[in-house]
C-alpha cells in the first residue's frame, strides 16, 4: 500500500496518520494539541504528506547556514 493520495482512500489515510501519531488521548497531558490537526488536509485529500512535513520543519528553520567564526583569535 502507497501512502499518496491517489493510492489510498481517506479511510485508509486516516488509519496511516492514526497509526503514525499513536494512542494519543489515553494518558495525554496536552504535549501534541494540534498535531493530529496538520495532517488533516491530507486526510481529506488536499495536501500529500510531503508537503505537511516540509510545511512544518520549515517553521524550525533559521535560515542561518551555520556558526560563524570569530576573527579576534586570528588578531592575537
Amino acid at each position: 500500500m502507497g501512502y499518496l493520495i491517489s493510492e489510498t482512500t481517506k479511510e485508509e489515510r486516516e488509519k496511516i496518520v492514526a497509526g503514525s501519531l499513536g494512542n494519543m488521548c489515553g494518558s495525554c497531558d496536552g504535549c501534541a494539541g494540534g498535531l493530529a490537526e496538520i495532517y488533516q488536509p491530507y486526510i481529506d485529500g488536499t495536501k500529500e504528506l510531503r508537503e505537511i512535513n516540509m510545511e512544518f520543519h520549515a517553521h524550525y528553520e533559521s535560515g542561518v547556514d551555520g556558526p560563524t567564526k570569530s576573527n579576534s583569535c586570528m588578531n592575537e
